[in-house]
């Protein structure tokens, strides 16, 4: 997850029930309950050693660690990959590297991700996590504005995007990622319930989340199914019928 932390996390049980220190775990949302957020993770498949590691790392040595993507939503991501066949995937926003590393590890072995990054703090973290994992190969981290980036990607070539960076530019990543989109492609954008404020939207990226969520609603190209995982996914697919 990538972008502002919008308020203070509390802090929480990890997923196999032990308590963690005030150092440690925290809420990643406030909406769904504490319990049922656990109850969710304990019954997920677990993900892999490195990534165990990144999530520890981001709980532990960042200062927003509510913007990691965890257990659940990363594995959701990655049955999205499997599902969908998904071979070329561009993620917006990388973070710690946890979110392309689950994507990674599902992929085919001819799979690529782009994943763009405009912190160059963030994007040397997770290079060094990909360097480490035998599927690292197939991830190509560009540090720089994501709309620049994602303007000079030809069109309806990418397979899955992710969208999961600053909030005020949600719309404008939908509208080039909808280019770039083969006809049958996914686009999953993460904090579409952000944290509860599009209900009653106050500051400029509350508003922001809150008019990417009517524009997708709106969008005859899409289909579209807006799922309560914890801080809300926004799972579309592209119209085949679509030119």
């Amino acid at each position: 997850m990538t972008g502002s932390d919008p308020m203070s996390r509390k802090p929480t049980q990890g997923s196999g029930g032990q308590a963690n220190n005030s150092a440690g775990i925290y809420c990643f949302m406030d909406i769904v309950a504490k319990q049922a957020e656990e109850y969710a993770a304990d019954h997920t498949s677990p993900m892999s050693s490195l990534l165990e590691e990144v999530e520890h790392f981001t709980l532990t040595r960042t200062p927003y660690p509510s913007m990691l993507t965890g257990r659940v939503e990363g594995r959701f991501l990655q049955l999205a990959v499997q599902l969908s066949s998904a071979k070329h995937v561009v993620e917006i926003g990388t973070f710690t590297g946890y979110s392309a590393l689950a994507m990674a590890e599902v992929l085919p072995h001819d799979g690529k991700i782009l994943t763009i990054e405009h912190n160059s703090h963030h994007a040397k973290i997770a290079q060094n996590f990909f360097d480490r994992s035998s599927r690292g190969f197939k991830i190509t981290l560009c540090i720089g504005e994501a709309l620049e980036i994602l303007k000079t990607l030809p069109d309806a070539r990418t397979d899955l995007v992710f969208i999961d960076a600053d909030k005020r530019n949600y719309s404008a990543y939908y509208r080039e990622s909808m280019r770039i989109l083969r006809n049958g492609g996914l686009i999953l954008a993460d904090n579409v319930l952000w944290y509860g404020r599009i209900f009653d939207p106050k500051d400029d990226d509350s508003q922001a989340m809150a008019d990417f969520n009517e524009l997708v609603k709106a969008d005859d190209r899409a289909e579209k199914l807006f799922l309560t995982i914890r801080d809300g996914i926004y799972l579309i697919r592209k119209r085949v019928s679509v030119e």
